[in-house]
C-alpha cells in the first residue's frame, strides 16, 4: 500500500514532534519532511514528494502565506495540497490562504487523531476526482468559476450532495444543511456560510455573468446582483438535476 508523504512546517518544535510521531505511527501515513521556518520549507519540498503539507501560518523567515505564494510559482508543486494550522480564526486571514492555494484549515489547539482524518479525507477526495473526470456538480461549479482551491468551493459540492439526496433539506439551510456540511468536514456552521457565501462572492466579482446565466438557464440581468447562499445552491441543484435528467433521457 502505497503511503501519504507528508511534509510538516512549524516553527513549535514540540508540535512538529508530536505530529511527525503521531502520523508517523498512522499504518497508511508518513512524514517525509520536517521545516520550522518558511524558507527552509521551501527548500524541503523541492527536494520530497510530498502529498500533503500541515502549514503553520506564522513562522521566521516567511510566513504561511508567503509559502503558499512560492508553491505557486514552483513547478511541480502545484498539485501540492495544503492544510494550513492556524491559532488565529479571522476571516480575512482564512480567505487570503485560501485564494492563494490552502486547501482546508484547521484551528489550534487540535486533536492529532482529527488532523489523521482530515488528511485521509483529502486524500480520499483527490483519488475520487482523479476516476471520475467530471460528475455532475463539479462540471456546473467549474463552468460557472467557483475556484478549486478554496473550502467554499467543496463546501458547495456537499450541500448540492445533501439537497439531491433530500430536497427539502434546500428549505432548511441554516438549521440542517450547514450543520450537515460542517459535520462532514470537522467545522462550524458559520464557516461552511461564510465560505459558500465568499466563493459566490469570487464568481460574481471575477466570473463572467453571460457564461453564468447560460449556465443556470437566466438571464443577465437576473443575475446583475448576487444571489444569497441558498438561492445560489438551489440554482447550482436545478440545473445539476436538469443536465442529470438530459443525460438519462438522451442514454434512453
Amino acid at each position: 500500500m502505497e503511503k501519504i508523504t507528508i511534509g510538516i512546517a512549524d516553527d513549535n518544535r514540540q508540535l512538529a514532534d508530536m505530529m511527525e510521531e503521531y502520523l508517523n505511527l498512522q499504518p497508511n501515513m508518513e512524514v517525509v519532511a520536517v521545516a520550522h521556518n518558511g524558507r527552509e520549507c521551501i527548500e524541503l519540498l523541492k527536494k520530497n514528494k510530498v502529498d500533503i503539507l500541515l502549514l503553520d501560518n506564522i513562522m521566521p523567515f516567511l510566513d504561511g502565506i508567503g509559502v503558499l505564494d512560492a508553491i505557486k510559482n514552483e513547478e511541480g508543486l502545484q498539485n501540492l495540497r495544503v492544510i494550513m494550522l492556524s491559532a488565529f480564526g479571522q476571516e480575512t486571514l482564512m480567505s487570503q490562504a485560501a485564494q492563494n492555494g490552502a486547501s482546508y484549515f484547521i484551528m489550534k489547539p487540535f486533536e492529532l487523531d482529527r488532523l489523521a482524518m482530515q488528511i485521509e479525507h483529502i486524500m480520499q477526495e483527490q483519488a475520487a476526482s482523479q476516476e471520475v473526470k467530471d460528475d455532475p456538480i463539479t462540471a456546473v461549479i467549474k463552468e460557472i468559476g467557483v475556484p478549486p482551491h478554496i473550502n467554499g468551493y467543496v463546501y458547495l459540492k456537499e450541500a448540492v450532495n445533501l439537497v439531491l439526496e433530500e430536497p427539502g433539506i434546500i428549505q432548511k439551510v441554516t438549521k440542517s444543511l450547514y450543520p450537515g456540511i460542517a459535520d462532514r468536514f470537522d467545522t462550524t456552521p458559520t464557516r461552511v456560510e461564510r465560505s459558500i457565501r465568499h466563493a459566490i462572492e469570487l464568481v460574481w466579482n471575477r466570473g463572467d455573468v453571460k457564461v453564468i446565466a447560460q449556465t443556470f438557464g437566466y438571464s443577465e440581468e437576473h443575475l446583475r446582483s448576487r444571489p444569497s447562499n441558498s438561492e445560489f445552491i438551489a440554482m447550482v441543484y436545478d440545473t445539476v438535476s436538469r443536465n442529470m435528467e438530459k443525460e438519462k433521457n438522451e442514454a434512453e
